[in-house]
C-alpha cells in the first residue's frame, strides 16, 4: 500500500504527515505536487495542514482548483481514501469532497492547544482501530476550524452517522466548553456519505509517536492500514 502527501504552497505540515506515515507506519510515501495530476498509483491520499495558496480569497478556495485536486476527486469518487487534517478539511470542503464549511473561530482567535474528541464512528477505515466513544487526545492549530453546515446537512450527516468526531470532556461528555472554535454540534470531522473521504480539524500527525507527548493520532494512521490491508 502506498500513500501520497499533497504539497500546496503554503502546506505546513506536509513533511509532519509524510514522516508519520514512513517512519511510525512503516509505510511506502510520495509527495504529490499541487500542479501534477498524477497520483502515482496511491492507494490513499492526505491532504494536509498549513495555508494552502496562503489563504488567499477564502481558505482552501484557490487549492480546490488545483490539478492535482481534480484527480483527487475521482481518485475519491473510485472510493480511494482520502484524509483532510485542518487545512486539507477546508480545501475538502472547498472542493465539494464534503459538505459544509470552516469559517472563523468563535472569539476570532487562532486556537493552538491539544483538545479531547470523541469518537462517533468507529466503522470508518479512518476509524476502526478505535472503540465506538473513546476519547482521544490531539492537538489543534487553526484560525478557521468552526464547521458549519444548514440544518438539513446536519440532519443527513447525524441520520447517515458521518459525524466522526466531536470536541469533549476527558470524560467523553459533549460539552460547550469542550468546544474550541464554537464548532456546530461540537463537530470536529466528518466523512463522506461513502465513508471513504475524512476531513478533520485535530491533527493526528502531531500525535503519533510518545516523543511528541502523545501517541492517540497514530490509530488514525493505524486505521487506515488496517483498512487497506483488509482490502
Amino acid at each position: 500500500m502506498k500513500f501520497g502527501v499533497i504539497i500546496f504552497p503554503g502546506s505546513n505540515c506536509d513533511h509532519d504527515a509524510h514522516w508519520t506515515v514512513q517512519q511510525v507506519m512503516k509505510q511506502p510515501v510520495t509527495f504529490l505536487w499541487h500542479e501534477s495530476h498524477d497520483l502515482e498509483n496511491c492507494d490513499a491520499i492526505i491532504v494536509p495542514g498549513g495555508f494552502a495558496y496562503g489563504d488567499y480569497l477564502r481558505t482552501g478556495a484557490i487549492a480546490k482548483f488545483s490539478p492535482v485536486m481534480e484527480s483527487v476527486r475521482k481518485f475519491a469518487d473510485s472510493g480511494g481514501l482520502v484524509l483532510g487534517i485542518c487545512n486539507g478539511f477546508q480545501i475538502l470542503c472547498e472542493a465539494g469532497l464534503l459538505p459544509g464549511a470552516l469559517m472563523r473561530n468563535a472569539g476570532l482567535k487562532y486556537v493552538c492547544k491539544p483538545v479531547h474528541v470523541r469518537i462517533e464512528n468507529a466503522a470508518t477505515p479512518f476509524t476502526n482501530a478505535c472503540s465506538q466513544g473513546e476519547v482521544l487526545t490531539i492537538p489543534i492549530g487553526h484560525m478557521e476550524g468552526n464547521y458549519f453546515c444548514d440544518p438539513e446537512t446536519l440532519n443527513d450527516l447525524k441520520r447517515d452517522n458521518r459525524i466522526v468526531f466531536r470536541y469533549a470532556t476527558l470524560q467523553g461528555e459533549i460539552s460547550p466548553s469542550a468546544n474550541p472554535n464554537g464548532s456546530l454540534d461540537n463537530i470536529a470531522g466528518i466523512c463522506s456519505a461513502e465513508g471513504n473521504v475524512l476531513g478533520m480539524m485535530p491533527h493526528p500527525e502531531r500525535s503519533a509517536e510518545p516523543e511528541l507527548g502523545c501517541s492517540d493520532g497514530f490509530k488514525i494512521f493505524q486505521s487506515m492500514v488496517g483498512a487497506m490491508a483488509a482490502r
